[in-house]
């Protein structure tokens, strides 16, 4: 296990205090019911901004705290456990680190303020299918004078509807499936040609099918053509902060069903002090512990080797789709008849997990990029 120090135990410990009280889970409910227009709270993103967690991977020179990615990771961890909706991953995580990693000084200097100021949204552009498969993007960008002209669509396009800005991978050479001749480029998400269409997700959260209809794109986000790194460089970032989230709510799904068991009774005794019962909710401490580790364990890769953090990344990825579903399953499970119902919170936990196994690549995904990158 990696031992958190102080300054990380009173950011998990603040994170948790604030999205108790701001974002509990029937902020979800109620943003669900009023059809909101954004799908997440303004005033509670404007408090994150307040908390630093808005620049939490931006350098200080650009306003930001530089906390890292064990500090992102504490903070999804808070968010999984009250499923509070917000920008923060396609912002704060994914766009400040193409942005930080591949953004020219000029980009830097416009768009990192702007996101620590939570004053700027920006959403990642990848997938075109109904699987994370960023090596096949197709979506043209096509050199026309001193400008890149997009054609095509994306999908599950996180904040899309939204956004201030977009990061679009699109594809200047090559065929779908190879990871040379891509590029991304950052274009005005009002930019003409651009149409975008808001998707509510079965979790109640919010991704856009966006449409690029010869639209002009001046402003390249790393080197033209070779941009496929820094990609996954913010998709990775994305991938240990959906993780960790994960991690939060097995973890929350955990500890309402422990709760219940000890005040359930059946036949006149308490549900918990049935062996079969105690012998499946051990086995899923069990389990969110490991995957804690393997948490904790691909966000100090990616603080310390970004570039090599990818097969790290997918093992937490993929431990965090397995016990998400297990935790989930088994919640409702011994909730029993209950736990069907809307009226009982864990419907919501059962419905944002599965949600977020598929999002940035399901568990075979991650199995098999681990296996590939194993040199045997």
């Amino acid at each position: 296990m990696i031992a958190l120090d102080e300054d990380r135990i009173m950011l998990r410990d603040t994170a948790r205090e604030f999205l108790t009280d701001k974002s509990p889970v029937s902020e979800l409910r109620r943003l669900r019911d009023s059809r909101n227009e954004d799908g997440f709270s303004r005033e509670l993103w404007g408090g994150m901004k307040d908390m630093g967690w808005t620049g939490i991977l931006i350098d200080e020179d650009h306003g930001g705290s530089d906390f890292g990615h064990v500090g992102m990771a504490l903070v999804c961890e808070e968010m999984g456990r009250t499923l509070a909706a917000s920008p923060f991953l396609s912002t704060a995580v994914m766009a400040a680190t193409a942005i930080g990693r591949g953004g020219s000084g000029e980009q830097k200097k416009k768009w990192l303020p702007a996101i620590a100021e939570a004053k700027a949204i920006i959403a990642l552009a990848v997938d075109e299918g109904r699987k994370h498969a960023p090596e096949k993007t197709a979506l043209k960008a096509e050199l026309a004078g001193n400008a890149f002209t997009l054609n095509g669509e994306k999908t599950f396009v996180i904040d899309g509807h939204v956004a201030d800005a977009i990061i679009v991978a699109a594809r200047t050479a090559g065929e779908p499936g190879d990871k040379n001749g891509i590029s991304l480029f950052l274009v005005d998400a009002k930019a003409p040609g651009i149409s975008v269409e808001r998707v509510i997700t079965v979790d109640s959260r919010n991704s856009a099918r966006i449409k690029f209809d010869n639209v002009n794109a001046v402003e390249a986000l790393g080197e033209t053509g070779k941009s496929f790194n820094l990609l996954e460089n913010a998709l990775n970032a994305g991938r240990a902060g959906v993780a960790a989230e994960l991690l939060g709510i097995a973890g929350e799904s955990f500890d309402r069903t422990v709760a219940y068991l000890k005040e359930r009774k059946q036949f006149g005794k308490l549900i918990g002090s049935f062996q079969a019962l105690q012998h499946r909710a051990a086995h899923l401490f069990g389990e969110i512990e490991l995957l804690r580790s393997l948490v904790l364990a691909a966000c100090v890769t990616l603080d310390k080797s970004p570039d090599a953090a990818g097969t790290a990344v997918s093992a937490a990825k993929y431990k965090a789709c397995e016990v998400g579903r297990l935790a989930v399953s088994e919640a409702v499970q011994m909730f029993g008849g209950m736990g069907m119902t809307d009226e009982i919170d864990i419907g919501f936990f059962m419905k944002r997990a599965r949600s977020t196994q598929e999002l940035l690549g399901d568990a075979y995904f991650h199995a098999d990029r681990f296996a590939l990158s194993q040199k045997y």
